[in-house]
């Protein structure tokens, strides 16, 4: 028996839109538990990814030094640089400014055993299912266990 995408996704997929904050993004994944959502335009098509590091980004070791240039110079008097007021506008950044644009998808009809290989070669976490460019489900590796789980007989399909 092949097991495909389709029956052991999860179609209740939170997602939220290219223009959604930092705050919001923040909200979907905490109220629901997961540590990435998928970002759709209003007609589902899938346009990226969004993920807990993806959030994390902006607050980077890296900022900090950078920061701790920028004080040194408002101290000094110096003209705001361009890249400070950036900073300042770090609450502003959407979900098009940090998800990940390259997402690894599958259709209906993959076989679990292709996303299981998808979830290892990429090290991701999951797999967005897609018909005709439109979201309509996730795979994660705990659908995979969970499918794994259901029945002794799957497991044959897995080798």
């Amino acid at each position: 028996m092949t097991i495909d995408a389709a029956s052991i996704m999860t179609r209740k997929v939170f997602t939220v839109r290219p223009e959604a904050t930092v705050a919001e993004i923040s909200k979907v994944l905490s109220e629901h538990g997961i540590s990435a959502v998928p970002v759709c335009e209003e007609d589902g098509r899938l346009v990226g990814m969004v993920s807990e590091g993806d959030l994390m980004r902006p607050f980077a070791k890296t900022n900090a030094l950078r920061r701790s240039w920028w004080l040194g110079m408002l101290a000094e008097g110096t003209d705001l640089a361009p890249e400070f007021v950036d900073y300042l506008r770090l609450d502003r950044h959407c979900a098009r400014d940090l998800m990940t644009k390259e997402v690894i998808t599958a259709s209906e009809a993959t076989r679990v055993t292709e996303i299981a290989d998808l979830l290892a070669s990429h090290h991701i976490k999951r797999v967005p299912i897609l018909r005709e460019g439109k979201l309509v489900g996730i795979v994660s590796r705990a659908d995979i266990v969970a499918a794994l789980a259901r029945s002794p007989k799957e497991l044959s399909a897995f080798s």
